[in-house]
């Protein structure tokens, strides 16, 4: 039976309480490394609390982590939230994991990436009280995330979902074989779950999961929230005005282990409408709708996942 362990800092002085994450997908190792370096200069002294809590989960999912993979069972930053009857691994986590980020006013999850890419992080929707995923700090997580140190932004998590799940339930009509998760809360991680619960979020893709720099984008994006939330006596960081900003419009799913991609894509690298993208089983062509990037190409994608995604431009950062 595997334990969990998150290591707290408190100030006598009122703030904000900040909870960062680590290894929420065992295969991405960045998050830990860097938790790790920052828990050792608070430990030494070099970094100072003044007000506010820090609390670090240095390895979110340990089963998933202690088997270099991404899930324990299932993946843990999908269907996030309490049951009274776990059944998988992810289920156990979700228990613990769910009150903790409930106890807390921010959330700063360190992820990575397969495919080579560069950094970036992931934002919430912008403020609305719609049914899905109302919210009223986004203009919290934009001042954040222009100060990561990364160059490119992106957001429309959980609106691409929902439409993605409705792809899915038309398509278990004709593809019973494919094992699509149709479950309208599939899309609800972290940071989305933090979000629910009335906090606010970001989740940083720090590079690929075995770039060397990786910890260290982590790591410089822990010192820099610490600063801007005022947790620590130092200077907010400069914004970056020239951030890139996406949105993302689709999700793809894999159907077969027979579907491939047309080339080695990597992530943000720009398409064409009508360009091809890949390919499925049957022969069936995959092309590009319109213009934009395509992120997060998993050729791996086990079959009824996420094999890819594709963003437009946005401009919510211009405004």
């Amino acid at each position: 039976m595997h334990t969990f362990k998150s290591v707290s800092w408190s100030s006598p002085n009122p703030g904000p309480r900040l909870i960062v994450l680590g290894a929420v997908h065992g295969n991405e190792t960045c998050g830990a490394r860097a938790i790790e370096r920052a828990l050792g200069d608070l430990d030494a002294g070099a970094i100072a609390l003044a007000r506010g809590r820090v609390t670090f989960v240095p390895v979110t999912n340990p089963l998933a982590y202690l088997n270099a993979r991404r899930t324990g069972d299932r993946n843990l930053n999908r269907k996030l939230q309490p049951t009274d009857a776990p059944r998988e691994f992810e289920d156990h986590v979700a228990n613990w994991l769910c009150p903790l980020l409930a106890a807390h006013d921010v959330l700063l999850d360190l992820h990575s990436f397969s495919s080579p890419g560069v950094p970036f992080v992931f934002l919430g929707p912008e403020d609305n009280d719609g049914s899905l995923e109302p919210f009223a700090h986004a203009a919290d997580e934009a001042a954040l995330a222009v100060r990561l140190g990364v160059g490119r932004a992106i957001d429309g998590w959980l609106e691409t979902y929902a439409g993605g799940v409705a792809r899915r339930a038309r398509q278990a009509a004709t593809r019973p074989d494919a094992h699509l998760d149709h479950d309208p809360r599939y899309g609800i991680g972290t940071t989305e779950y933090m979000r629910s619960v009335g906090g606010w979020a970001l989740t940083l893709e720090c590079g690929q999961h075995q770039d060397p720099q990786a910890p260290e984008v982590g790591y410089r994006a822990i010192l820099a929230t610490l600063a801007h939330l005022r947790l620590v006596d130092a200077p907010d960081p400069p914004p970056n005005r020239a951030m890139e900003m996406l949105r993302l419009a689709e999700v793809f799913d894999r159907f077969d282990a027979g579907d491939a991609f047309a080339k080695a894509w990597k992530s943000f690298d720009p398409v064409t409408k009508g360009e091809r993208i890949g390919t499925r089983a049957d022969g069936a062509p995959v092309d590009a709708a319109h213009d934009g990037w395509i992120v997060f190409p998993n050729p791996d994608a086990p079959v009824g996942q996420e094999w890819f995604y594709l963003a437009r431009a946005c401009d919510r950062l211009r405004r």
